[in-house]
């Protein structure tokens, strides 16, 4: 059974990445690839912060994360805020462009999901959320 379950899980996993990537990588629908998005919605949500506190959150090279903030600076969506103890340091806020279209992406996702699972039970929602996020938190 529990090879079984391991099976189903892998399949279903593999499947879900293809199809959400698929569909996100649509630019007349999405503006944000999943990288801004995440970098967007941490941002704002807790505030402005470093690339060595993001590197560590999402588990990426220091240089990855200068690189995607780099190209969300590029775009107007963050801006730098210098360190007033190192003036080599600084950390990226989120600017009123950057809010504007992060709002907007995550209202169409929301929207698209709520299309999906529209029909479930209140319950299957729930669960199916709090076992995402457990999924998640097993993988840091």
């Amino acid at each position: 059974m529990y090879e079984q379950a391991l099976e189903m899980i892998e399949l279903e996993l593999a499947i879900l990445i293809r199809r959400t990537t698929a569909v996100t990588t649509n630019k007349k629908i999405w503006k944000l690839d999943r990288s801004a998005y995440l970098l967007l919605r941490r941002i704002a949500t807790k505030g402005a912060v470093g690339v060595k506190v993001l590197a560590g959150e999402f588990g990426l090279d220091i240089s990855t994360i200068s690189r995607q903030a780099a190209a969300l600076e590029h775009k107007g969506y963050l801006h730098r805020i210098p360190d007033p103890l190192d003036g080599r340091a600084y950390s990226f806020q989120i600017t009123e462009l950057g809010t504007k279209e992060l709002k907007e992406h995550k209202q169409a996702r929301l929207d698209r999901i709520a299309e999906l699972i529209h029909d479930w039970p209140e319950e299957e929602r729930k669960v199916f959320g709090q076992l995402l996020k457990k999924f998640n938190q097993a993988l840091l």
